[in-house]
């Protein structure tokens, strides 16, 4: 039987789809990606991984789903992931849906395909989360040339604009030994670099006695990966003493996503932020000293409740001043459940949409100004696809795009880098 899977949100959830993919595999399916719009895919399971970060994310997941039923009529359509663990009565209620499983229940998967086909009837499966790291095994990455390796889940944060901790519960971290395993698994399907992800990833250890450097180390300590990346990391997590360790890891790839979400002190209070600019900027301070030449990422929004045109210029100043060598820019949108839902003073739709375009447009300056800076250096890329026109495209260990001519995919080369434009290097393999 075909077994066809979506994907909405996060690095995490994008994990979880491949371990899903591997159970059902592990039972016969044959498994690929769902594309919407494609031939019928008759009797076939759908799997929607769904993600609920804004209500905007609900929205376009209800018209997913509402498309899937009225091109597939005949397939078994099951939605799991962040949705239904944060609204399980909502999604109870979705009436195209056969199997609706929470983040809890996703191993249970093939066993709920098993009773639906067996029995034929509908199947709601939203049980709590459980205290411990829920044990999900990826031996491949499809169609990528990198894995995302998922260590850490759960939040204890509580930001006022954010369902997360809802959706997936408390800190909950992996153990070294499973990490070991599967990192040795990738290895020897020929992934060189991973990227460690988490919903709150520098919260990794907190609930074992660990932290994010135990779990780097693992990561360069297997032969044949030579490349190690973190997802979004917090800076109030970043001390003195683990950016010092962290600097000692050679296969750490200097590049660090570092979530600001705003530059202004007293929007970052009311967004229930742990931390104030002077402290990221100490942070970022730190970072540059022990990894020279690295990049800094971040998530910047506009528009949060409150934010007077003073604030966000505060905010537009701060991110100017970091330098940041690229920036996911967004308008804050009211999520239903949390606190900043109920806020009084929530700005103007087409007010957070200017503020955003001006974001944007700093960002695009920050982001090539970096890229600029790599003319005439030679650097490491992982070269991931391979273009019509003969041009091979990778990735720096900065995470800068780059267009090599005359050089094939799935290795790492050194590039001589010529040119910038939009923010892409272009370069001859040396």
């Amino acid at each position: 039987m075909n077994a066809y899977f979506y994907t909405l949100g996060c690095k995490v959830n994008q994990y979880e789809t491949q371990a899903m993919m591997r159970l059902l595999e592990e039972q016969g399916y044959n498994v690929a990606e769902y594309i919407p719009g494609s031939a019928d895919a008759g009797e076939a399971v759908i799997v929607i991984n769904s993600c609920t970060v804004t209500g905007e994310s609900d929205r376009k997941l209800r018209q997913l789903l509402r498309r899937c039923r009225r091109e597939n009529p005949q397939a078994i359509l099951v939605l799991t992931g962040c949705m239904p663990q944060a609204f399980p009565a909502i999604a109870a209620d979705f009436g195209e849906v056969d199997i609706v499983l929470g983040n809890a229940a996703r191993k249970s998967l093939p066993a709920q395909l098993g009773r639906f086909l067996a029995s034929g009837a509908r199947i709601v499966e939203i049980p709590d989360h459980d205290r411990t790291f829920e044990s999900l095994d990826i031996d491949a990455f499809q169609g990528r040339t990198r894995a995302f390796v998922k260590i850490e889940d759960g939040c204890n944060r509580f930001c006022s604009y954010c369902i997360i901790p809802y959706a997936r519960g408390r800190v909950r971290s992996r153990s070294l030994g499973e990490l070991n395993a599967e990192l040795c698994r990738l290895a020897d399907n020929g992934y060189t670099e991973v990227v460690l992800v988490g919903i709150n990833l520098t919260a990794y250890g907190q609930d074992n006695g660990t932290n994010i450097c135990d779990a780097v180390e693992c990561a360069c300590a297997v032969e044949g990966i030579h490349r190690v990346r973190l997802g979004s990391i917090e800076p109030d997590h970043m001390t003195p003493d683990i950016i010092a360790r962290l600097a000692r890891c050679d296969k750490l790839c200097p590049q660090f996503h570092l979530a600001l979400q705003s530059g202004c002190d007293a929007t970052l209070k009311r967004m229930n932020r742990h931390y104030t600019t002077e402290q990221y900027r100490q942070v970022c301070q730190q970072l540059r000293q022990a990894f020279p030449g690295c990049a800094l990422t971040t998530d910047v929004m506009v528009g949060f409740p409150g934010e007077t045109q003073e604030e966000f210029e505060q905010s537009l100043s701060f991110v100017r001043e970091i330098g940041f060598s690229r920036l996911h820019c967004f308008a804050y949108s009211r999520r239903a459940g949390t606190l900043a839902a109920k806020a009084p003073d929530q700005v103007p739709n087409a007010e957070k949409m200017r503020r955003n375009r001006r974001m944007i447009a700093l960002g695009e300056e920050s982001r090539n100004a970096y890229a600029e800076s790599l003319i005439g250096k030679t650097v490491s890329v992982l070269l991931e696809t391979e273009q019509a026109d003969g041009t091979a495209h990778g990735y720096t260990d900065t995470y800068v795009p780059v267009v090599v001519a005359n050089a094939r995919t799935g290795q790492t080369v050194s590039v001589c880098i010529e040119r910038c434009a939009d923010g892409v290097c272009y370069g001859v393999a040396e």
